[in-house]
């Protein structure tokens, strides 16, 4: 696993979690108990702080990272698609952000609330718990998550707890 220390900033690593050898986390970041941090997902502190609850799954080739002196804060068990982007923003608990989306600096993202696939959440946006947007710039749907899509994204996102479990023992190199 990359993980680095950055001028004094070291990283804290929670029981059961994985982060992929080709992922990189780097500075003052804080992982959660039983996180997945997929192949080539960068998550910086050299600067800023990121604090990343339990449960939660940074796929691969995410970005995270946050202002000199400020807070990128994600939740407990929370999915932050491939390819995302998050920076200086809040996620809160069980949220979906879809592959390739776009959080911008001081953005919420509300419990269980989903940003679409390649969707750009802009500076300061809110997205409300429970609600849906989409979109460049990310529009807020007039719909909410429903119950069925929560018990269906809970068994995805317990998974992916799972795969962090699995990764240390069940990856091996053959080339």
């Amino acid at each position: 696993m990359a993980v680095y220390e950055f001028e004094g900033r070291v990283p804290k690593i929670g029981r059961d979690t994985y982060v992929h050898p080709s992922a990189e986390v780097i500075g003052l970041v804080t992982l959660g108990e039983g996180c997945w941090v997929g192949p080539g997902a960068r998550i910086r502190g050299d600067y800023g702080e990121v604090i990343i609850g339990d449960g939660t799954s940074i796929e691969d080739n995410c970005v995270i990272h946050a202002r000199p002196g400020e807070f990128t804060h994600i939740g407990d068990h929370v999915t932050i698609g491939h390819g995302s982007v998050i920076h200086n923003a809040t996620i809160r608990d069980y949220a979906v952000i879809g592959m390739g989306a776009v959080v911008s600096d001081w953005a919420v993202v509300g419990e269980w609330a989903v940003v679409g696939e390649g969707a750009v959440v802009k500076q300061r946006q809110q997205i409300p718990d429970g609600h849906i947007a989409v979109g460049v710039p990310a529009k807020v749907l007039d719909r909410q998550v429903t119950p069925e899509y929560k018990k269906q994204w809970t068994i995805f996102k317990d998974t992916y707890v799972d795969l962090a479990r699995r990764y240390p023992k069940g990856l091996k190199r053959i080339g």
